[in-house]
């Protein structure tokens, strides 16, 4: 279960609009959770006697999720240390060895030929180095299916799953609009891997915004027990429906303290129906720093506290400063809809269609102005985040943005902002690599996370896709290897032979 300390908390966030709907043809079978099926086993006013029924018809819906990972360690006890020459001879040489990992979360089922979802941090690589090769979905009745990774969104923090089976049991998302602050509510889910779980407590708090800002800082807060593993394990009302897909907690120690966090349904509804579909995920986009307003700012700048979001930086040739919006501006409104606290501008701007004309209602120079502005589209979030070349790598091909997956390597297209974070020249041409295969001879040839390829066998590869297709034809033609070209972290270039055989 991926945590947060409640002072400087770090979430994953994310957002979106439309609809999912999950048809059943006449005489399918029908979900754990149709209507009818829990609200006669439990009283529709005050507390249950007991939720077991309700457990009952829900659980085999539940799914733990597992995945298998080879992550490279040290084999030197000393490397990195001045020790490490002295006694790196003792330990095969200091290079690094391969080891196995395991992860451990939840999912549940949404159709009975085995779609399922979670989390997407419960199904990515859990360390810096790590390579996840499988993913197992286990049900209550311990049956295990291996899943196939259909999509994932690392801005919501969601993934779709899918599993070869019929007939399975699972449940449809609800409508978490309906829900209200007091309802009771019930996790089921796999924490400390200790096999199906299930905490009963009750709705906190709805729309809590966690001040990190993004385009999904809105979740639906509860009081039961949420722990490490819970992750990507429904939420249910009463009436067995699921409003929210448990994501987070807030913890100074990582363990539960009533402070559990958990995606709405409604917010999830649409990014699912997407990435069953295969369909990318595409969100407005102004184009700016954003500065919360504290009560000095707001002060300082003539505003009422708790209204508008400041303005601290606008990118060049986005939809802000086409629209004509100054570093200064206090946006207030967007789209008819006010900026709050609890409605930041993030999350009102990613749930802007692409394309989107809207009125932008600001303050500058403590004059209100009214702008019309064409949204943008959201560039993937290792683009808006900067792109770190010493962050986690995660799965082959499941970091966000096209990729590509060849030769041990897993690349990005180069944008001129990540050429800048790596130091090469913002106007190269060619792919960044995300990703090491850790067994391959790119990895032996200390190729790593951060590098830039500019050609292979001395063509030019401008995009993921070319230099897919490139490794492709070489292949094709028999060789055993390719040639690249690599500049390393601060441009520094040269060729390197990479062996492809396997």
């Amino acid at each position: 279960m991926r945590y947060a300390y409640a002072i400087t908390s770090a979430l994953l966030v994310g957002g979106a609009s439309a609809a999912l709907v999950l048809q059943n043809p006449a005489g399918a079978q029908t979900a754990q959770n149709e209507p009818g099926a829990i609200a006669a086993t439990v009283p529709r006013t005050g507390a249950p006697m007991s939720f077991a029924d309700m457990v009952a018809k829900l659980q085999p819906a539940v799914v733990n999720i597992s995945t298998t990972q080879r992550v490279q360690v040290q084999s030197n006890p000393f490397a990195g240390t001045p020790f490490g020459d002295l006694f790196g001879g003792q330990q095969g040489g200091g290079r690094p060895v391969t080891r196995q990992a395991e992860s451990l979360g939840s999912g549940f089922i949404i159709s009975a030929d085995g779609y399922v979802v979670t989390n997407n941090h419960v199904i990515s690589a859990g360390q810096r180095g790590a390579v996840v090769e499988s993913i197992k979905v286990t049900l209550a009745d311990r049956r295990e299916y291996t899943a196939k990774l259909i999509g994932r969104d690392v801005a919501t923090d969601l993934a779709v799953l899918k599993i070869e089976g019929a007939n399975l049991p699972f449940v449809r998302l609800g409508d978490s609009d309906r829900s209200r602050v007091g309802d009771w509510v019930v996790a089921i889910g796999n924490p400390f891997g200790l096999g199906g779980s299930v905490t009963a407590g009750i709705i906190s708090a709805l729309h809590r915004a966690t001040g990190q800002g993004g385009p999904l800082d809105r979740f639906i807060q509860t009081d039961a027990s949420i722990n490490r593993g819970n992750s990507g394990g429904p939420l249910f009302d009463l009436n067995g429906n699921v409003i929210g897909i448990n994501s987070q907690i807030l913890s100074p120690t990582g363990g539960n303290v009533g402070i559990g966090l958990a995606i709405p349904s409604t917010e999830a509804r649409p990014i699912i129906d997407r990435l069953m579909k295969g369909q990318p995920i595409q969100r407005g986009y102004l184009g700016v720093g954003i500065q919360p307003l504290t009560e000095d700012l707001a002060r300082s700048f003539g505003v009422p506290k708790g209204r508008g979001e400041l303005i601290s930086r606008v990118e060049p040739g986005e939809a802000a400063a086409r629209a004509g919006i100054k570093q200064g501006d206090i946006i207030v409104r967007i789209g008819g809809k006010d900026v709050t606290p609890d409605q930041t501008l993030s999350y009102l701007a990613a749930n802007l269609a692409p394309g989107a004309r809207v009125p932008v209602e600001l303050i500058r120079d403590g004059k209100p102005v009214t702008v019309q502005l064409t949204m943008g589209t959201r560039p993937p979030e290792d683009q808006i985040a900067g792109f770190d070349p010493d962050a986690d790598e995660g799965a082959p091909g499941g970091n966000q943005g096209a990729q590509s997956v060849s030769a041990g390597l897993s690349v990005a297209a180069l944008t001129p902002q990540i050429a800048r974070t790596v130091g090469v020249d913002p106007a190269t041409q060619g792919v960044v690599v995300v990703g090491v295969d850790p067994s391959s001879d790119a990895a032996a040839k200390q190729i790593a996370r951060g590098f830039v390829i500019t050609s292979v066998n001395r063509q030019p590869v401008t995009s993921p896709a070319a230099f897919n297709a490139a490794i492709a034809a070489a292949k094709r033609s028999g060789s055993n290897q390719v040639v690249l070209y690599v500049l390393r972290r601060g441009g520094v270039g040269g060729y390197i032979a990479v062996d492809i055989g396997s």
